[in-house]
């Protein structure tokens, strides 16, 4: 009967509309399931940083035994288009009918949070403190994570649920990424006049583009450009243009290394033409590595192991609020939910797989009042 309540409060959680900064719909029904299964629910004062409608949810199960504290955390908001999802199930499978996406990243994380509480509630099982974060915002930066307070995700292990692929997966290492804006500054002349008087912003920037090395420069690190804009007309030498892009890499220093090297091109071919070029820099978050032998890391295997499944661990490029949580100093994991192919029209879940994440985190509650 847990496992249709569980499959009943995901397909009630992908109809809810909750696109990033409309997450108020989807955060009544999770603060109403948190509070029936016991927990003290409050919001944050997020709103006003995030651009959200509601603030991220902070939820505590106090504890009935000394143990280890468990953080629980998975995120609100969906890409769009997320608007009117439909839910169907197919041969244990679980689709959207429409032109949507479904929603299990990360719905099917928060599902399996309210179900594993629920269990634990009703058993009435000792367990230690169980506190679950559910953030809004993480498909745009983090931004619900980065402001939740410093202290919230405080604990001996946090499990973020928002890796696709089947549950067992346990991401150990991610990357430091940073992100730019730069604006080129030439001078406008005269395209068919007199050129020579101009400066022309976009010969710069496709000057520093290709002196850039792109996309992967080794095994754990990238650079991208993602965008590029500028001019007015095809007889002025364009005066602006602007670039943005980014780098990430398992290896901090090679992150920097990366960030260093793309903007020394930039700066470079500004000058050499004789114009100029502004650049914002902006660290989007930390990475995180753990080793094999880390002892939160072999709680989560065995969790896995006990839950039935089989242990993977793996690096990843993509960031999450894990890698926010874990610059606060808790050991954390993000683990695989049974999502896949999401971002897209044809994502989709197994039900077999969200039944298998709730089974996870039923052990990792239980196992947590070892210490």
């Amino acid at each position: 009967m847990s496992d249709e309540r569980l499959l009943a409060t995901f397909l009630d959680l992908v109809r809810i509309d909750s696109p990033t900064g409309d997450e108020a719909g989807v955060a009544t029904y999770v603060a109403h399931a948190l509070d029936a299964a016991g927990m003290d629910v409050h919001f944050d004062d997020s709103p006003g940083a995030t651009g959200s409608n509601v603030g991220n949810i902070i939820a505590t199960l106090p504890g009935t035994v000394p143990g280890r504290v468990l953080v629980l955390s998975a995120h609100m908001d969906t890409v769009e288009p997320g608007r009117g999802v439909e839910p169907v199930v197919i041969d244990g499978v679980v689709r959207s009918v429409g032109e949507t996406i479904l929603g299990a990243d990360d719905k099917a994380g928060i599902a399996a949070i309210i179900e594993s509480v629920r269990r634990l509630h009703e058993s009435g099982a000792p367990h230690a403190e169980v506190r679950a974060l559910i953030t809004v915002g993480e498909e745009q930066g983090l931004l619900g994570a980065k402001h939740l307070p410093p202290d919230a995700a405080a604990g001996d292990v946090c499990l973020v649920l928002d890796a696709d692929g089947e549950p067992g997966g346990i991401v150990t290492a991610a990357p430091t990424h940073y992100t730019f804006t730069a604006t080129f500054l030439g001078r406008s002349a005269h395209a068919g006049v007199e050129p020579e008087k101009g400066v022309s912003a976009i010969v710069m920037a496709s000057r520093a583009i290709s002196g850039m090395e792109l996309g992967r420069l080794d095994a754990e690190t990238t650079a991208n450009i993602g965008s590029i804009g500028g001019g007015r007309a095809t007889n002025v030498v364009a005066e602006t243009t602007m670039i943005t892009g980014e780098c990430r890499s398992l290896d901090p220093v090679r992150a920097v290394a990366a960030r260093d090297a793309m903007d020394l091109s930039m700066h470079r071919a500004a000058s050499e033409a004789g114009g100029s070029a502004a650049i914002t820099w902006h660290k989007e978050y930390d990475g995180f590595r753990f080793p094999d032998d880390d002892p939160s890391l072999l709680f989560v295997i065995g969790c896995c192991r006990e839950a039935g499944l089989t242990p993977r661990t793996f690096a990843t490029g993509g960031g999450s609020d894990g890698n926010v949580f874990a610059a606060h100093g808790t050991p954390t994991f993000v683990l695989s939910s049974g999502m896949r192919d999401v971002h897209s029209t044809g994502e989709w879940i197994a039900v077999a797989d969200l039944e298998a994440l709730t089974r996870l985190l039923d052990v990792a509650v239980l196992r947590a009042v070892e210490g």
